[in-house]
């Protein structure tokens, strides 16, 4: 979030009260940073599912069929052994390795697409600006609303959320980049 609303709260129920209010005013664009996971303010925020169980479902099976796959092509057409009448593609002997092949996919599927979905690693965030940010993983909650809603209006907003029993309201303003000096253009720096 780079530009936006954020309101402190002192307690889940008040923040839930935040969100149903911020709803009923037609705001979508929200997010709750919390201490720990309070459902019915993630039912009330109506986040869509995640894709990263799909992904690691993919994965795995990919991972399965190709460990199969690659198993069977060495053994049956690439380099075939045939000792004592054994079938070329023994099925048995491949369950061990493609088992291996389809967990290590999905492992390593399910933590790149989750830290892409999360946007991570994110070493600095306008959000953490925020005077007392630190705290919403001890004892606070907050709930950003974001510029990008398109009924966005700061000033309704801030109303709302003050009526709602936010403690803090802060403005979220897009950091400026600091300029670059030019030393062929402005001379040398002293």
């Amino acid at each position: 979030m780079r530009r936006g609303v954020v309101a402190e709260f002192e307690d889940p129920e008040r923040l839930l009260g935040a969100v149903l209010a911020m709803k009923a005013e037609g705001f979508n664009a929200m997010d709750a940073y919390t201490p720990y996971a309070v459902q019915p303010v993630i039912e009330a925020l109506d986040l869509p599912r995640s894709r990263v169980p799909l992904y690691c479902l993919l994965a795995g099976v990919f991972g399965g069929c190709y460990a199969y796959l690659i198993q069977f092509w060495m053994n049956g057409f690439d380099f075939a052994i045939n000792v004592g009448g054994r079938p070329l593609g023994s099925a048995p002997a491949f369950i061990p390795p493609t088992f291996e092949g389809t967990v290590l996919l999905a492992a390593l599927m399910s933590i790149f697409s989750f830290l892409g979905f999360a946007g991570l690693p994110q070493v600095a965030a306008p959000i953490f600006s925020v005077e007392g940010f630190e705290r919403a993983s001890i004892d606070r909650y907050f709930l950003a609303l974001e510029e990008l809603d398109p009924r966005y209006d700061p000033e309704i907003a801030s109303a709302v959320l003050r009526k709602a029993g936010a403690l803090r309201i802060t403005f979220l303003p897009v950091p400026e980049p600091a300029p670059v000096p030019n030393p062929v253009a402005d001379g040398p720096v002293a």
